[in-house]
């Protein structure tokens, strides 16, 4: 996996971001002290997500030869009494049976960024200058 670098970008709050060539903006929210430029941290935490399990359940159903044409993934993220709350909504489109649904939703579970969330995480963090 190609590293994330994040760095001051313009206005308040807003970083610059890059992963190898690509080049992509982080803001918070104007009512949060900044200009509103890009998805906030949260915002992309909820993307990972979305995409993951998008992207998950486009392999598993092509692997199975299921009709899926498309998988809409809408994550939310609220915080309550120090826990992160997500609340993900899977649409699923195209000619499936009950149990292929019932299967597809399994899957959606075993992304790995869902592993990655809802397991043991450890962020180690040191200086480098």
């Amino acid at each position: 996996m190609r590293k994330v670098i994040s760095q001051f970008g313009e206005g308040p709050l807003q970083q610059k971001l890059t992963t190898g060539d690509l080049h992509f903006l982080s803001d918070a929210e104007v009512s949060k002290g900044g200009s509103g430029t890009g998805p906030s941290p949260h915002e992309y935490l909820g993307a990972a997500l979305a995409a993951c399990t998008s992207m998950t359940l486009k392999m598993y159903a092509g692997r199975k030869g299921m009709e899926l044409e498309n998988a809409i993934v809408t994550v939310d993220i609220e915080r309550a009494n120090d826990i992160e709350m997500f609340a993900r909504d899977i649409q699923l489109l195209g000619n499936l049976s009950s149990e292929e649904k019932d299967r597809l939703l399994e899957i959606a579970n075993k992304c790995p960024i869902h592993k990655a969330l809802a397991g043991q995480i450890q962020i180690k963090t040191q200086l480098v200058n």
